[in-house]
C-alpha cells in the first residue's frame, strides 16, 4: 500500500468525460489462448488449486532470477500491455480488466510479483531483497523472456511504482503509462522525515513490520492483516469472501513474509538493499522526471491519495499527460475494471 499525502476528503470525479468516452467503447469478451512458448502452471507448494478460478491459466517462465507466475490473454502480435498488482494484493486486482484489454486487441500479461502467487526464486541462495528497483529490474526481465520489446505499463501500489521506475530508468521500454497515485519512486533519506501525525496513523503496519512482534504477526494473521487494510483502503468497496480468497491464496508463498518486510523496512531505512541495485538507487534518489506518454489515476476515496487533484505530483510527468480521480478507493483496477481499462487504451494513443 502507498503514500503520498494526509487523508482528506472525498472528492468529486473528475475527468468524466473523457474517461467515459473511451470506456463506453468496451464491451466484455472472452479472453484468447495463452502463448505456448512457457509452460503451463504447476502447483508450487502454498498455493490452493481449490482457489483457483478461470483468470488464467497461470504460466511461468524463468526471467532473471525468478521463476515468474503470469497470465496473459489476447493476441501473441498484440500491443503488450503488463498489469502489475500491490500489496495487499495479487493479479486478480485484473481479473476483469484483462478480458477487456485483449478483446481490444492487447497482448495482456499479469505476472505475480516476488514473493507472491505462484513466482518463485530460481535460488535458494538468493537474498529475499525487495528494495523498488529489484521489482523493476525483474519485469524488465520478463518483458526480456517472453520477447517484449516495449509495453505499455499500468499498475497501482507496489505496480505504480515499479512502472514510474521503468518509464523513468528505461523509457525505450515503456510505450505508455499508467500510475495510480501518480509519482511513487521512493527517496529513503527523504523517507525518513515524519509526515503529519494522521498520515502517519495510516501506516501503522509499516512500523507494525519493523519489529520482530511485526514479523509473526504477518506470519501468523496474513489473512486478517490483509482484510483489515483492505477494508481501510477502500471504504466504498463492498468486495465478498471469495473475492478476497481468492487474492488471499497469493499470500501463501513461500517468500511472501520476506518480501513485505524487507520491502518496508527497506523504505524506512531498517534493511540495506543489494549492491547490485546500488547505481540504480542512486539514480532514483535524484527523482528523475518521467518523459513517456502518462495518464495518473486517484481513487477518491482512497486514504492515500494527496490533495490537489494530482498537483502534489504533476511536475514529475514531462511528456504528454492526463489525470483521472475514479469514484473508488485504492484498488482501483478492481473497483473500477472499465475506468482503469479505458485509461490503458486512452493512454496508448497519446
Amino acid at each position: 500500500m502507498e503514500m503520498r499525502g494526509p487523508m482528506h476528503s472525498r472528492r468529486q470525479f473528475l475527468g468524466a468525460a473523457a474517461a467515459t468516452a473511451v470506456t463506453a467503447q468496451f464491451a466484455m469478451g472472452d479472453t484468447a489462448q495463452a502463448q505456448s512458448e512457457s509452460r503451463e502452471h504447476m502447483a508450487h507448494p502454498g498455493v490452493d488449486p481449490a482457489k483457483r478460478t478461470s483468470f488464467g491459466p497461470v504460466k511461468q517462465i524463468h526471467a532473471g532470477e525468478l521463476d515468474v507466475g503470469y497470465v496473459e490473454a489476447g493476441p501473441a502480435n498484440g500491443q503488450a500491455v503488463l498489469l502489475m498488482h500491490g500489496w495487499p494484493y495479487d493479479i486478480h486486482s485484473y481479473e476483469a480488466v484483462t478480458p477487456l484489454l485483449a478483446a481490444k486487441g492487447y497482448r495482456v500479461i499479469v505476472p505475480y510479483l516476488r514473493g507472491h502467487g505462484t513466482t518463485r526464486f530460481l535460488s535458494s541462495k538468493t537474498p529475499r531483497n525487495a528494495q523498488q528497483s529489484a521489482f523493476a529490474v525483474d519485469i524488465v526481465a520478463l518483458m526480456d523472456a517472453l520477447k517484449i520489446d516495449k509495453a505499455v505499463l499500468a499498475g497501482y501500489d507496489w505496480g505504480s511504482r515499479t512502472g514510474d521506475i521503468i518509464a523513468a530508468l528505461w523509457p525505450e521500454r515503456c510505450k505508455a503509462l499508467i500510475s495510480v497515485t501518480g509519482y511513487l519512486v521512493v527517496n529513503v533519506e527523504a523517507n525518513k522525515m515524519p509526515t503529519p501525525p494522521k498520515s502517519e496513523w495510516a501506516w501503522w503496519y509499516q512500523y507494525y513490520f519493523s519489529t520482530e512482534r511485526g514479523v509473526l504477526g504477518l506470519q501468523e494473521y496474513r489473512r486478517d492483516l490483509a482484510k483489515l487494510v483492505w477494508k481501510f483502503n477502500s471504504p466504498t468497496w463492498n468486495f465478498d469472501e471469495a473475492t478476497f480468497d481468492r487474492t488471499a491464496a497469493a499470500f501463501g508463498n513461500p517468500d511472501y513474509v520476506s518480501i513485505v518486510i524487507d520491502n518496508y523496512r527497506w523504505r524506512l531505512g531498517l534493511a540495506k538493499g543489494q549492491p547490485r541495485y546500488d547505481e540504480l538507487e542512486k539514480r532514483l534518489a535524484a527523482a528523475p522526471v518521467i518523459k513517456v506518454p502518462t495518464i495518473t489515476i486517484d481513487g477518491a476515496h482512497d486514504p492515500f491519495t494527496p490533495p490537489g487533484n494530482g498537483s502534489a505530483y504533476r511536475k514529475k510527468f514531462a511528456g504528454k499527460y492526463a489525470h483521472r480521480t475514479l469514484d473508488v478507493g485504492h484498488n482501483v483496477p478492481q473497483e473500477d475494471p472499465q475506468g482503469f481499462a479505458a485509461a490503458v487504451v486512452e493512454v496508448d494513443g497519446f
